[in-house]
């Protein structure tokens, strides 16, 4: 049996998401957390180009 570890983030009850923020090329942002309601930067650990995506993406790059 393994041991959880625990989300520093979660434990310190600081505003964070675990979901990873895609950024497209007019500077909209958006989450793959369907429950992400704040695409601040600073919230996610993971940020990627929307060109990353695989498939592609519907901006205009």
């Amino acid at each position: 049996m393994t041991a959880a570890i625990a989300c520093a983030e979660c434990t310190q009850h600081r505003s964070h998401c675990h979901g990873t923020l895609i950024v497209h090329g007019d500077g909209s942002r958006e989450c793959v957390e369907p429950s992400c309601r704040d695409v601040h930067r600073h919230r996610h650990d993971l940020v990627i180009d929307c060109r990353a995506v695989h498939g592609g993406c519907r901006c205009s790059r």
